[in-house]
């Protein structure tokens, strides 16, 4: 029952998981939109960045004049490393046989290590799922118009880009495909149509309607590293179950397949979107004088309830052992009174996921200080605390959640599942300095701080993204009267050092976790690196 308990937190941590991937260090927030913005730290709330300003602060579109477009292909190289680690004196559940988990090398090795890396990127296609992109950098591109009447106060935009989006995928002999094997998390603004109108001289306004498409898939392997696993290894050991007989049949019968803590329980596979997911954003601009001006954005957020489909494919060791479990007298019996597992192959369906894709508020300013020299500075919330936990619903009643249910009945129904997260409000700090090197060249430096949502007891190899800082650089160069072109170089690292027993989403050992741990035990290091480089060319038309 307990394993069977720990394949239904499978399938709620691994989405989780996958959200996770945008819910890291303010997330892959703001990293696929402008080559400016990420060349000034996103610090950009007061000098908005020509047609995306429909994103950062749409009362930004009054600096545009005319008809107006802009296209732009960011280039994204991620690079993901993890490190599995048997610390000293590792003895997992203290039972002689099972001293080291695999991954960390070879058995009864507690000093060996197992390395994961990816640097692969992974992209979620409306009607194909998740598309694994060829190792190196991936496309990010954007697009957008603005039009302002001559002599008008109000200037129209629209835009296609993406506000989040993460993804990768590992092979299948990674050691990190537990947590997992590919993930997408994607949201798609497809139309945004925006006004902005220019009150004065010195205030500015502006709104927009964002309609998105969002998007969770991952595949994953499964075990379930846990100290009844370990004694029912054990147990079969000791019935000498290679020999092929039953020495407690027809009373009990556990040698129908090899199960234990290091062993493949199955494959999962998930699937939500939401094809129409609105939100809203409202902007502000204060302009006083030639040197200081002042914004303030506000993004809504937006309740989702994404729909899909789930599959797991079991292994045969795993369905052979409940199924000669249930063929014995007690193991019949004990199906019928717990709900046991009954050794399907496969269990497949359709499920919903209630989630808010979070508010986000942004208030900076932009001072030029020297004729030569402007200094931006941002302050940026976002409301992660919405993501207190995870709902499911299915759309029949499932065995494995029927054994969930037992054990948790507060976050598990026979066709639902809840899963905590606790993740937490954050503030972000952005700082941008643009030196004006003539009437045609724009040089651009930044960084942004952007601390994690995730609490410590919560990280993951899933979600790698800890706290980290932006740094990037980048120009913008006035081609003609009526071009410009934006570039900019980007770098982000994070790194993650989880000790054994610290997060109950990934390495606890207690016989009482409700949280899916794959790597029960183990001290985890994790790395992510994120180069970004990208193109901004806009004109009138």
């Amino acid at each position: 029952m307990r394993r069977e308990y720990n394949k239904t937190r499978i399938l709620g941590a691994l989405l989780a998981g996958s959200l996770s991937c945008g819910a890291q260090a303010q997330l892959a927030q703001n990293l696929t939109i402008s080559p400016k913005a990420l060349a000034l730290g996103n610090a950009v709330t007061a000098d908005p960045p020509g047609i995306m300003a429909i994103h950062y602060n749409p009362a930004g579109l009054t600096k545009l004049d005319g008809r107006q477009v802009e296209g732009t292909l960011l280039g994204v190289y991620l690079d993901v490393d993890a490190d599995f680690n048997a610390p000293e004196g590792y003895e997992i559940f203290g039972i002689d046989g099972l001293a080291t988990d695999p991954l960390t090398g070879k058995q009864k090795d507690p000093v060996a290590n197992s390395h994961s890396h990816t640097n692969t990127v992974a992209l979620y296609v409306p009607g194909f799922g998740i598309q694994k992109m060829p190792p190196g950098p991936a496309l990010a591109p954007s697009a957008g118009f603005s039009y302002n009447a001559p002599g008008s106060k109000l200037t129209f935009g629209n835009a296609f880009y993406l506000p989040m989006a993460a993804g990768f995928y590992r092979d299948s002999d990674d050691p990190g495909r537990y947590q997992p094997k590919a993930t997408a998390l994607q949201r798609t603004t497809y139309l945004s149509p925006t006004v902005a109108y220019k009150i004065n001289d010195e205030w500015s306004v502006g709104a927009g309607i964002h309609l998105s498409h969002m998007a969770v898939a991952a595949d994953q392997y499964m075990r379930a590293p846990n100290m009844l696993l370990g004694v029912a290894e054990v147990l079969q050991d000791a019935f000498n179950c290679e020999s092929g007989d039953e020495p407690l049949a027809p009373w009990l019968a556990l040698c129908g397949g090899n199960v234990g803590p290091w062993d493949d329980i199955g494959a999962l596979s998930v699937d939500v979107q939401q094809s129409v997911s609105p939100t809203y954003n409202l902007g502000v601009m204060w302009e006083p004088t030639e040197w200081f001006s002042w914004g303030a954005s506000y993004s809504s957020e937006a309740d989702m309830n994404m729909h899909g489909k789930f599959s797991i494919e079991y292994t045969d060791d795993w369905s052979g052992f409940w199924q000669s479990v249930n063929s014995s007298i007690l193991g019949a019996v004990g199906s019928a009174i717990l709900s046991l597992p009954s050794g399907a192959p496969r269990e497949s369906g359709n499920v919903s996921l209630n989630l808010t894709y979070p508010q986000h508020f942004q208030t900076g300013i932009s001072i030029k200080v020297h004729p030569k020299l402007t200094l931006n500075v941002d302050v940026g919330w976002t409301d992660y605390s919405e993501w207190d936990a995870l709902k499911f619903k299915f759309d029949r009643n499932l065995e494995f959640l029927n054994a969930a249910r037992i054990l948790s009945p507060e976050n598990a129904t026979p066709n639902s599942l809840s899963l905590p997260l606790g993740f937490k409000d954050q503030w972000n700090w952005g700082f941008g300095a643009e030196f004006h090197a003539s009437s045609r060249l724009d040089l651009r430096a930044g960084v942004e701080i952007r601390d994690s949502v995730i609490p410590d007891d919560q990280r993951q190899v899933m979600a790698p993204f800890g706290g980290a800082n932006l740094y990037s650089v980048g120009m913008g160069y006035r081609w003609d009267r009526d071009t410009q072109i934006d570039m900019n170089l980007s770098y982000l690292e994070s790194i993650e050092k989880i000790p054994a027993n610290t997060s109950c989403n990934l390495n606890c050992t207690g016989i009482t976790n409700i949280i899916y741990n794959p790597y029960a035990g183990l001290d985890v290091k994790t790395r992510l690196r994120v180069v970004m480089a990208g193109l901004t060319f806009r004109t009138k038309f």
